[in-house]
């Protein structure tokens, strides 16, 4: 008698094993592959790079709302007839809140994407700004709508959010993006200076409120257009990686998980050392430099717009020196490089009196090129400690870090000024500034180990 072969049943289901009856006792195994799965089709115009420029052009957008606060101070007092006390309560929560944002922005963007809250965040922003410019009526309108509806957004695009895009989708050159996005957010806040001032002088302060509100606006659909959680989510793999990187599952509870890694990594040395560091970096640049610079110069008979265009300026050296840091990062110890940046940045503050006269000298412009190429060269080899002490969780300890930042520069901005109001002149703010920047250049050697990932 004679036996069929058994054959396979062409409606199995791909991938399955199926075993029919043959001759004898004898059973035929066959095995059906699995067809291949389609790659996903990859956006031409997402790559690493691009990613890298997107990024930047948010941080820009959003930037440019942290000095837009100080020209409106003087508007706004005209207008409304508000004491500067309370339009500074306005700019302080906005700082506040900045600072306490980034880390949990950094979370968020582990559990929701980085696309998503990116987007959220610059329509928060935008909306922030254009209700202070047609809503606003009162003092506490403007602790609102821009303290804290700007102070969220801009803070959720900070440099926790560079932090971010460097971490998922570079593996190579990791600091010379860090610089690179570093230096976005310099061009958002001084770049931008000498114009927003204009416009508010010719016409007005809403009109240069708006014209932000709606850059901010106009950047949120570029930046769903084109950014991607993960390198994995276009089929594409981190810069510099030999081999694909799979997508990290989302994590949950966001906010408890920046609290976790505030606790967990509060118990190391490392962290308050960097926190430390970090919080005189701010004293010295945003609290000491930013907040005083200008009153201090028309002190010694300076005119204001000299003074504010010598601040524009150091913006302007600001992109070369943290580009120069993310490059030097990639191929240097970082706690070198943070110690020499602080040692040099205190001598100039410690100089600095000796520099201020009625006009603008050669010794002050020395003084402003040097200080500005060391302003935010901090940045790149501090994330790359985070790095190499945090690993995975960096992101959100360098939003902590970047929350004392904020902490120093509030501080030192109030006691400056009350320094000035005690001695007649802001003398003891410089000496009292480099002497923090020396006590950093300390502890920064201080931090173990100091060669990140290339």
């Amino acid at each position: 008698m004679r036996h069929a072969n058994a054959e396979v049943s062409k409606s199995a289901d791909p991938g399955t094993t199926r075993t029919t009856p043959g001759a004898g006792r004898e059973r035929r195994t066959a095995t059906l592959r699995r067809p291949l799965r389609r790659p996903r089709r990859t956006p031409l115009w997402t790559t690493p790079w691009t990613v890298a420029a997107v990024a930047a052009l948010a941080i820009v957008a959003a930037g440019t709302f942290t000095t837009l606060a100080g020209l409106l101070v003087g508007p706004l007092h005209a207008e409304h007839g508000w004491s500067r006390g309370a339009i500074g309560v306005g700019s302080a929560v906005h700082m506040v809140v900045y600072g306490a944002t980034a880390p949990f922005a950094a979370a968020l963007m582990d559990r929701f994407g980085m696309r998503y809250v990116t987007t959220c965040a610059l329509g928060l922003v935008g909306a922030g700004a254009v209700l202070t410019a047609t809503a606003m009526t009162a003092a506490w309108q403007f602790a609102l709508y821009w303290g804290v509806l700007v102070g969220l957004g801009s803070g959720a695009t900070s440099m926790a959010f560079a932090a971010v895009v460097t971490e998922r989708w570079f593996v190579a050159r990791r600091g010379l993006v860090t610089g690179l996005l570093t230096a976005a957010s310099v061009v958002g806040q001084f770049v931008f200076l000498p114009v927003l001032s204009e416009i508010v002088g010719r016409y007005g302060w809403r009109s240069a409120t708006l014209a932000l509100a709606g850059a901010a606006l106009l950047a949120g659909p570029l930046v769903w257009l084109v950014l991607r959680d993960h390198p994995a989510d276009a089929g594409l793999r981190p810069y510099g990686a030999a081999a694909p990187v799979p997508r990290p599952a989302p994590v949950t509870g966001a906010a408890r998980r920046a609290v976790r890694v505030l606790l967990r990594s509060a118990r190391t040395g490392p962290f308050w050392l960097l926190a430390g560091t970090f919080a005189i970096c701010g004293a010295s640049t945003n609290g000491v430099m930013w907040t005083h610079f200008t009153p201090a110069a028309h002190d010694h008979g300076m005119a204001t717009t000299a003074a504010s265009s010598l601040l524009a300026l150091v913006g302007i050296f600001n992109v070369a020196g943290t580009v120069a840091s993310g490059w030097l990062t990639d191929r240097r110890d970082p706690r070198r490089l943070l110690a020499a940046y602080f040692a040099v940045r205190g001598v100039a503050l410690l100089a600095l009196p000796l520099l201020l006269t009625a006009t603008v000298q050669p010794p002050l412009v020395a003084f402003v090129v040097v200080f500005g190429l060391l302003d935010v060269a901090t940045v790149p080899p501090t994330i790359a400690l985070c790095r190499v002490h945090f690993g995975a969780d960096a992101a959100v300890v360098f939003g902590w870090v970047n929350s004392a930042h904020q902490v120093g520069a509030g501080a030192v901005a109030f006691l400056g000024g009350v320094a000035r109001d005690a001695f007649g002149s802001y003398d003891v703010v410089w000496v009292g500034v480099a002497g923090l920047c020396g006590a950093a250049a300390v502890l920064s050697l201080v931090v173990r180990g100091g060669v990140a990932a290339r």
